[in-house]
Formats: C-alpha cells, sequence, structure tokens
C-alpha cells in the first residue's frame, strides 16, 4: 500500500517540500512494534521526499514498567496524581530510554535522528504548574529553545524530543506529550501538528466510528467542547492543536495511529482517515 499511496503524491510532495511537520507519536503506539515501524517508515517516506520532520513521542507504558522496577508506587493529594522529584526523575529516566530506541530505529532506516532529551539539550524549558504542592514535579512549559531543533533540521537530520522540561532549578518536570508536541510546533512554526492517537479522530460520538468528523473549523470545535460532544481525553488534544493554530501552525492532525499507513494517509489523500482542524 505504501509505494501506491507514495505513487500517487507528487502534487503533495510539491505542495509540503521544505516544509516542517510536528509528529506526535503517542506511548500507545509504541507498546505495538508493529504499528510504531508503520509510523516510523511514513516519518522516514516524509524525510525522503524533502518534508522535515519533527518527533515528539510519550511513553507512559515504559513509565509504568521502570516504576514498578524501582518499587515506586503513585502518591495521590485531593485525589490528583503527584509526580514528584523521584518520581519525575524516573519519567526522565523512562522517556529518555524510549528516545535512544526511537533514534535508534530510525537511525537503522537510513536517517540520521538526533536525540534532543532534556538533560543534554534544554529544548523545553519548564516551571512548576501554578497551585500545585512544593512536591509537585508536572510542570508547565515556560518557553521552548528552537536552536536545537533548528541546527539538527539544518543538518538533514530528524529530531526525536522528549516531553520533560528543565526548570530553573535544574530538575526535571514532566510535561503532557500534546502540549508539547503543541508548543514545539508554535515555536517553529510548523506547517503541520499532526497528533496520532488511538481513536479514529474527533467524532460526535465517541463510541462510533462513523460519526467521526473529517474536518472542523476551530470555532466549531470549541462550540462541540462547550456542549459535551467534545469530551474526555480529546479535550486537551483539541485545545492544544487550536492553540498550535492560533499561534502560527498552519492546520492541525489527530489520527489514528493503530491504521496502516496513517500518516500517509492522511497527508498524501485527498479525503484523509483522521480530524483536521483549521482556523
Amino acid at each position: 500500500m505504501r509505494k501506491q499511496i507514495l505513487k500517487g503524491s507528487s502534487k503533495y510532495i510539491e505542495q509540503f517540500k521544505g516544509k516542517v511537520f510536528v509528529v506526535k507519536l503517542g506511548g500507545s503506539m509504541l507498546d505495538d512494534k508493529g504499528l510504531s515501524d508503520s509510523v516510523l517508515d511514513d516519518i522516514v517516506s516524509f524525510h525522503n521526499k524533502g518534508i522535515s520532520i519533527i518527533l515528539v513521542h510519550g511513553g507512559g507504558s515504559a513509565i509504568n514498567r521502570l516504576m514498578r522496577q524501582k518499587g515506586k508506587e503513585a502518591k495521590f493529594i485531593d485525589g490528583l496524581r503527584i509526580t514528584d522529584e523521584e518520581t519525575a526523575a524516573i519519567v526522565d529516566d523512562a522517556l529518555t530510554s524510549v528516545n535512544t530506541e526511537l533514534v535508534d530505529r530510525i537511525n537503522s532506516r537510513g536517517v540520521t535522528a538526533k536525540p534532543l532529551v532534556s538533560s543534554k539539550y534544554p529544548v523545553i524549558a519548564a516551571k512548576k504548574r501554578q497551585g500545585s504542592v512544593p512536591e509537585d514535579f508536572l510542570g508547565d512549559i515556560d518557553s521552548i529553545d528552537t536552536s536545537y531543533i533548528s541546527e539538527a533540521l539544518g543538518r538533514k537530520g530528524l529530531p526525536v524530543i522528549s516531553p520533560v522540561g528543565q526548570g530553573k532549578d535544574k530538575k526535571p518536570y514532566n510535561i503532557n506529550a500534546d502540549v508539547a508536541a503543541s508548543e514545539i510546533a508554535s515555536a517553529i512554526p510548523a506547517e503541520k501538528l499532526i497528533l496520532l492517537t488511538n481513536v479514529k479522530g474527533v467524532m460526535r460520538s465517541k463510541d462510533d466510528e462513523s460519526s467521526l468528523i473529517p474536518h472542523i473549523a476551530e470555532k466549531e470545535a470549541l462550540k462541540l467542547i462547550r456542549e459535551n460532544i467534545i469530551e474526555g481525553g480529546m479535550i486537551p488534544k483539541v485545545r492544544a492543536g487550536i492553540k498550535a493554530l492560533d499561534r502560527g501552525v498552519k492546520k492541525v492532525h489527530i489520527i489514528s495511529g493503530k491504521i496502516p499507513n496513517a500518516l500517509l494517509l492522511e497527508v498524501f489523500t485527498d479525503e484523509g482517515i483522521g480530524t483536521e482542524i483549521v482556523r
């Protein structure tokens, strides 16, 4: 299927050659090697066609595994999970391992990937979330340093970014990967922000895939949030996308990474497979 899609992709390649896409790969995709292989193959196809890719990844399962190995249990205050200093360090270690694995897998495909992790390359400057308790290391983004990203892209490399921020105290802060991808896409600014998830996209009924909304303007998306049609975990993704649009990103896509060749089908076909959000 890949060859067939690429065969008919010339008009899209002409349109997007030299542009930058930010792709967020969620942890749920990383747990399935077949699915993540398909995503990485698509990313390499974009790169080889002259489209610059910045990959931002999650890694929830890797974090959970390392926490169990360390004998660490989650803490809660008033029902909210607290990312204490030890947990933040575990998050950083786990996501650094995920980053290394992704870089190796991209390199094996003949593309030079550049690992950008907080301990070596402070791309994400973080700050303690306002109103959080003193021991909480769940952070907000203060700023994005694009110099490391630009340097990698200038060398025809593919930046792979872990969503861990570094505070002024030089300590790691856990950042939501969708938010990190949105902020990075805005700072570039990117042509597209593509959020890969485990559902088809934005749906009018979350349990009915036939209710997928293939194209939506941000005003309508906000209306659907107010009406509780967009709900749950889709809300932060849509809000992150809208924020990116408001700050210069041309288009946002929310698509399922469970579909083979998902990225190519979304970008290199007229019909797409997920939801695109525009201003």
